[in-house]
This record gives C-alpha cells, structure tokens and sequence, in this order.
C-alpha cells in the first residue's frame, strides 16, 4: 500500500469514527477544508476518504452541495434490519457453536465496560462499546465473509441506531449479557434468538423516537 492510500485509508478511519459515535450528525455537512485542518493532512486524502465512504453507504456526496452523512430514513431501517437482525442471529449461533475462550473473555470484558458506560456513560462512548461487542461478537463466529458482510450492515444501522443514545442503554446492554450467556452457555438456538431480537428491539426503539419527533 503507497503512502497516499495508508493516509487515505487512516483518514477514512477517523471521519467514520465520528460518524458512527454520533461526533458527525446525519445530515452533516462535510467540508473538507475543515476536516483537512481538524485531522491535519491535506484536502487530498480527506477528499478520497469520503468518495470511499460514500462507496460504503456512509456519505451522500452531491454536485455543487458536496459530502454530508448520510441520512436513514425508518424506510432504510426497516430494509436494513430485515437483513441485519437475521445474520446477527447467524453470528451469534456460529459464536456459541466455536466458542473461543479467549474472545469469550475480551467479550465479557466490553460488556463490563458497557453495564458502567450505560450508567455514567457519554453517548459517544457507549456507542463505540456497542459497535466494540458486536465486532468481538462477529470475531467469535469465525466466519470473515459474515463478518465482513456484517460491519457494512452494522454500521449503516447504527448511525439510526445513536438517535436512541442514553434511552435504551440500560435495555442495549442487558441484551448483550443476555446473549453473552448464551454464547458461553453453548446454547446456539437461544443465542440466535436473543441476537435476532436484539436488533429487532433497537429498531422498534428507533421507530419510536422517530414517531414522537415527528408528532
């Protein structure tokens, strides 16, 4: 990899950081003088970084109005986590089934951290342990091409998902451990289950916030 591609790629890192933990808002606007001089690299890399993130689902970039987060509607949502929440269950029936002790463990560690964080947390903190659990979560299946399919699907719902924030993070995190013990237990056909509705409580959260924003 040329160092121009490293730079990109290190930047394209950053800005999707921001998005996904709620730094960056949908809807956004994403100037790239201003995120050249925040991140301290040249307009170039931060202009490649957001095509590539565009490329993801992650930026809407239009003629003569430039990049922006993009913005899910409950339509996307709806699409998205018909997919999403049957491969959540997918991955954690292949974690409970493989069982990793050592990715049990880094998992049981997040949720710990995820119980204080939905105490006392910020919502961006919370929000970059949830995408840290589902991450270990994807790493415990051990299967790369769901993972890989996974994060794309994960993160476009997340960025809906922030909107929910402090909310539903008490209900977030009680679903993890609920399907963390599942995962541990070897009890793949609840793990599915737990996961599957996990995703589906989030978005019906989410779907909520919208109605009552909207009324």
């Amino acid at each position: 990899m040329s160092g121009r591609a490293s730079l990109s790629k290190v930047v394209s890192e950053q800005i999707r950081g921001r998005i996904l933990d709620g730094s960056l808002k949908p809807g956004e606007r994403l100037v790239e003088d201003r995120l050249s001089a925040e991140l301290g690299v040249s307009r170039v890399p931060v202009r490649e970084a957001l095509r590539g993130l565009s490329a993801e689902g992650l930026v809407t970039i239009l003629p003569r109005r430039g990049a922006t987060v993009v913005e899910v509607t409950p339509e996307d949502v709806a699409e998205l986590v018909e997919v999403r929440a049957l491969l959540e269950g997918l991955n954690a029936r292949l974690a409970a089934q493989r069982h990793d002790p050592q990715i049990v463990a880094q998992l049981q560690a997040t949720l710990e951290r995820g119980n204080q964080a939905a105490q006392t947390g910020t919502p961006e903190g919370l929000a970059r342990l949830n995408a840290e659990f589902h991450e270990r979560l994807a790493e415990a299946s051990r299967n790369s091409v769901l993972a890989e399919v996974m994060r794309g699907l994960r993160e476009r719902t997340s960025i809906a998902f922030a909107i929910n924030g402090r909310a539903r993070a008490r209900e977030d995190w009680q679903e993890h451990a609920g399907v963390l013990a599942a995962v541990i237990a070897g009890d793949a056909e609840l793990a599915a289950l737990l996961a599957t509705r996990h995703v589906q409580n989030a978005a019906a959260a989410f779907a909520a916030s919208m109605k009552k924003r909207a009324a």
